[in-house]
């Protein structure tokens, strides 16, 4: 290593100061971002849960539940990027009350849907309300947050994920089990109306806990602001290949589709999960919806813990292509051995919790990634743009798996193949995309 490249010494003291500084930072809006995104994802994915009993109350298949379940994200793939846009020109207090509270309010009605065409109706809208969240609170993470700091702090979104699937077994299972008939409803209806309503409140709850940008901050003093600015600008210094150009240049930015087909077999493979894990661990023997939503817990558990650890690992080497391709290979192979298992309910259940920790584990670290390659306009909306064409695996993943369910009575052939997309992402990023170091260096070249 030459001297050049030797990173600089940090004195003790100045070390304990950053370190202080980012952990006020942190618990200031992290737990807020973390809450949030539990609700969303849980939203997202109770209707999961709802399929145990809607199904058969209103006659609906196992292909009219695929669709239901994978067209929430055509609207999310229409609306995100420009909902990213919006956000980085009125800021995100007023982008996170709009989307939280309007997705907060379809949720809660999807109680009250009857048939498959008012299903796919709310399951759209949902999508359309809930776009740019996510990509959002990536993009006010750089606000906050230098890339160095970045992947253990996103990590918690999707540790919030794995909490989002313990929760969802845990309570939607309660709810489902002991509020039917209650005024008329039934159980899975009181689900989406008790899981719905918190994502509205927290919606209004963002505009006091919140602030767009440090500078607004009054939690912090004038020196921690102009010690967070400095760090951020190195940052972006740090990053200087990386030209600030608009969102048109990202639209031609051929890295940008790179990732966009990678997260969309990425999604692909989660989506397998969180949408029909409780069908899998019921198929197995399990009677009874809050034992199903008990035993759904386990493997989402595993997974919190695989997310923290991996995403850790992956800051403290800087390396995150290598990670991915681990996480997502590995999250193949054992998603495929799903499709081979017997009615075994430990071994599924074995099997479940190694998929989910390769697979949601490896969702911190791709998203580490992008901003290595982006900067500016380009930044909100190459996020945005890589997120809601990745979401496309969102949509096509549920639906595949049900009309396969439909046609054969088995989920196994739609496991293999979303599997094998899985395994071709990992090692496509791995290959195509240049390392940090490599772009730095001048040996890979990027346009935006």
């Amino acid at each position: 290593m030459t001297a050049l490249s030797q990173p600089p010494a940090i004195e003790p003291a100045a070390q304990q100061q950053d370190r202080a500084l980012y952990r006020k930072v942190a618990l200031r809006i992290v737990p807020f971002l973390f809450i949030s995104y539990i609700v969303a994802f849980l939203d997202r994915i109770n209707i999961g849960f709802a399929q145990l009993q809607m199904k058969g109350d209103l006659g609906f298949s196992d292909a009219v539940y695929g669709l239901g379940a994978g067209v929430f994200f055509l609207g999310y793939f229409l609306f995100e990027v420009p909902s990213n846009l919006l956000l980085q020109r009125i800021g995100a207090r007023r982008t996170f009350i709009r989307i939280m509270v309007c997705w907060g309010l379809i949720s809660a009605g999807m109680a009250f849907v009857t048939t498959p065409l008012m299903l796919y109706l709310m399951r759209f809208l949902l999508g359309v309300f809930e776009a740019g969240f996510f990509p959002g609170i990536i993009l006010y993470l750089t606000y906050w947050f230098p890339a160095s700091r970045r992947a253990a702090v996103t990590s918690w979104l999707f540790v919030a994920v794995a909490i989002a699937g313990v929760l969802g077994g845990i309570v939607s299972g309660a709810i489902m089990e002991y509020t039917g008939g209650m005024l008329g409803l039934s159980g899975w209806q009181w689900m989406f109306i008790i899981e719905g309503l918190p994502a509205a409140v927290l919606g209004v709850m963002a505009w006091w806990l919140l602030q767009d940008h440090p500078s607004s901050a009054r939690w912090l003093s004038a020196a921690e602001k102009a010690r967070l600015q400095a760090h951020l600008d190195a940052d972006q210094a740090a990053r200087s290949h990386v030209a600030s150009h608009s969102f048109a240049d990202a639209l031609r930015n051929p890295r940008v589709y790179l990732l966009a087909a990678v997260y969309f077999t990425l999604t692909c493979g989660t989506m397998a999960i969180s949408f029909w894990l409780p069908a899998m661990i019921k198929s197995a023997g399990v009677n009874g919806v809050l034992q199903v939503g008990l035993y759904s817990a386990i493997p989402y558990g595993f997974g919190a813990l695989g997310i923290v650890l991996v995403s850790r690992h992956s800051d403290r080497h800087r390396e995150r292509r290598g990670h991915y391709a681990v996480c997502a290979i590995l999250g193949g192979v054992t998603l495929s051995a799903l499709g081979f298992l017997p009615a075994s309910l430990p071994l599924m259940l074995v099997l479940l919790s190694m998929a989910v920790v390769f697979t949601f584990a490896a969702l911190p670290v791709f998203w580490s990634i992008p901003q290595d390659y982006l900067s500016g306009t380009g930044a909100a909306g190459g996020i945005a743009l890589i997120s809601s064409l990745g979401q496309l695996g969102s949509f096509f993943s549920p639906t595949l798996i049900g009309w396969v369910k439909m046609v054969t009575g088995r989920i196994d052939n739609g496991l293999h193949l979303l599997a094998l997309l899985l395994v071709l992402g990992g090692v496509t990023l791995y290959f195509a995309l240049g390392s940090r170091r490599e772009v730095e260096a001048g040996l890979v070249r990027h346009h935006v």
